[in-house]
C-alpha cells in the first residue's frame, strides 16, 4: 500500500496496491490505521484503482477504517473504483455510508509525504 498525506488540505491518500482478502487484510489494516493516527487527518480516502479482487474481508476492512477515521473527527471516502469493486461496494451497501470521491484535482495540492 502506498501513502501520500497533502498538509494543505489534511487530507491522506490510501493507495492499495494488492488483492485485498483475508490475507492481506491485516497488513493494510495496520499500516492504515498507523497511517491515520500519525497524520490526523481530516479526509482519508483509499484509491482502489490497482486493486483487481476483494472479497468480504475487504468490506470489513472499509467499515473498519470508517469507524476509526470518524472517531478521530474525519472522514473516510473511496476512489477509482473498478467496476467488480463497486459492484461488492453496492451489494453491502457501504456506499450508502462512505461517498465516491475523485483524484482528479490532487496533483495541485502541496504533496508533503
Amino acid at each position: 500500500m502506498e501513502t501520500q498525506y497533502y498538509k494543505k488540505d489534511k487530507l491522506l491518500v490510501l493507495k492499495i496496491t494488492e488483492e485485498i482478502d483475508d490475507c492481506s487484510v491485516q497488513k493494510i489494516r495496520r499500516k492504515a490505521d498507523y497511517e491515520i493516527e500519525r497524520y490526523m487527518p481530516k479526509r482519508v480516502v483509499f484509491d482502489f484503482d490497482s486493486v483487481t479482487f476483494m472479497d468480504s474481508a475487504g468490506i470489513g476492512l472499509i467499515i473498519g477504517r470508517y469507524k476509526f477515521t470518524n472517531m478521530l473527527g474525519g472522514k473516510l471516502e473511496v476512489a477509482n473504483l473498478t467496476g467488480s469493486i463497486k459492484k461488492i461496494f453496492e451489494m453491502s451497501g457501504i456506499l450508502r455510508l462512505i461517498p465516491i470521491t475523485t483524484l482528479e484535482n490532487i496533483s495541485d495540492i502541496e504533496e508533503t509525504a
